[in-house]
């Protein structure tokens, strides 16, 4: 043991060096982009505030959250105040969050939203080009991580739950540059699974166990969506937790709030399925006997009747029905066609008085007639006029100026051939026009 020296426990290594950064930094303003939040029961919310090159762990207790009017969230580019700390239990330093104010979103959760925007415009969201999952899938592929939790998490379900399902497991990094590559590698080999001698599953499920944004980050690329979209197998997307949500999630047939969800959406209960299925060999077995009580039935009372002691019989009554059904088919046969009869000879009649023939025969009559009329019309008209105007002669010969003129009348015109009706209008030597019965007078005025 070393004798010039204290030996410092853990905890009192950890409390000093709480004591150094809370001493020497103090209350300060931090910005940067949340990720990993997380609100727990008890009203505090954790969460990591980041950028391009650190990350720093944060809590913020109920009662700073309570008297904060900024909505935490991943993605969301903020600015906190708060002290700097250590929470000992864990040697991890953090900040002690006393204020929130909001910055704008962090470039991450732009690229997700504008990717998303993007994808849902071009149709690779909508509902109609979903396919449906197997009920009772034989061959289940899983492609994740080979050490993580969620690929055990699966294993075990499928194997509890469904024994005989089939599992392939497509191992393939699911964080970090580049993983998104692989995943869609790993679908594209299980989409031509059978050139590749693989057997040809019936779902697939693409999936991880939680995390922050940057570690889901690779289920977000528009590559592996698109891969997801043009897979001919379909796919359950199990990424993270219930809250996390992803592009790929958006994008495949399905998706299971966690990988153990879809294990278990992919195996139904093997003890649920027996009885289910003893249900169903139950109510087999008693429709099966309740059928056979019945034809048992009828064969007694077969064996009871006439059909062993007297078949004749029988044979006679079917005889008689058959001609009385004959009869009232016969009956019922000519009842109809006495209706279709009448009805067609209607629409012979109706048809005759339409046919083209009769409607121009009608036309010319109505022609024919009106052209009468009118020319009765007119020869009338005509006879009218042509009385007065005879009326109109007569009176003009005993009113008009000739008549006038042979009563010993006449009138004079200037040499313009205007009426004179004043003398006043006469001036010397004016030469002036009487007009008489017979005839006309010319002559020149004298002062």
């Amino acid at each position: 043991m070393p004798e010039d020296s204290e030996v410092l426990s853990v905890t009192q290594l950890t409390r000093e060096i709480r004591e150094v950064l809370e001493g020497h930094i103090g209350s300060v303003w931090v910005e940067g982009e949340i990720s990993n939040h997380r609100l727990q029961s008890s009203g505090h919310q954790y969460f990591t505030l980041k950028d391009a090159g650190a990350q720093l762990s944060c809590v913020f207790f109920r009662g700073a959250a309570a008297r904060s009017t900024t909505r935490l969230q991943d993605g969301a580019l903020v600015q906190v105040h708060g002290e700097i700390s250590v929470y000992e239990t864990r040697g991890q330093y953090q900040m002690v969050v006393k204020q929130v104010q909001a910055k704008g979103k962090g470039s991450l959760q732009e690229r997700f939203e504008a990717l998303k925007r993007q994808l849902h415009a071009e149709g690779l969201f909508d509902e109609e080009n979903k396919r449906p999952i197997p009920r009772f899938p034989r061959v289940v592929a899983l492609v994740t991580s080979p050490t993580g939790a969620a690929i055990q998490d699966m294993l075990n379900i499928l194997t509890r739950r469904a024994p005989w399902v089939r599992v392939l497991v497509f191992p393939v990094r699911v964080q970090g540059q580049g993983a998104e590559l692989e995943i869609v590698r790993a679908l594209k080999v299980l989409g031509d699974a059978e050139n590749f001698g693989l057997p040809v599953p019936d779902t697939i499920v693409v999936g991880r166990g939680g995390g922050s944004l940057e570690d889901l980050w690779c289920f977000n690329e528009e590559v592996l969506a698109r891969a997801i979209a043009a897979c001919p197998i379909p796919i359950i997307s199990a990424v993270g937790h219930e809250i996390d949500f992803t592009i790929a999630d958006f994008v495949a047939d399905l998706r299971a709030p966690t990988p153990s969800a879809a294990a278990e959406l992919l195996a139904p209960d093997s003890a649920e399925l027996q009885r289910h299925f003893e249900s169903i060999a139950r109510t087999l077995k008693a429709r099966v006997g309740t059928l056979l009580d019945h034809h048992q039935h009828i064969i007694d009372l077969t064996a009871k009747g006439p059909l062993l002691h007297a078949p004749e019989r029988l044979l006679q009554q079917a005889e008689q029905s058959i001609d009385d059904h004959e009869s009232r088919l016969r009956d019922a046969v000519r009842e109809q066609l006495q209706v279709w009869t009448d009805d067609l000879t209607q629409k012979q009649h109706v048809l005759t008085a339409h046919h083209p023939r009769v409607q121009l025969s009608e036309a010319v009559h109505r022609a024919e007639t009106c052209a009468q009329r009118l020319r009765q019309s007119l020869l009338h008209r005509l006879d009218r006029l042509s009385d007065r105007v005879q009326s109109r002669h007569e009176l003009m010969q005993h009113i008009g100026p000739d008549a006038v003129l042979a009563r010993g009348f006449s009138y004079t015109t200037n040499a313009d051939g205007c009426v004179l009706k004043d003398a006043a209008d006469v001036h010397a030597g004016d030469e002036l026009l009487t007009r008489l019965a017979n005839g006309t007078v010319r002559s020149v005025a004298k002062a």
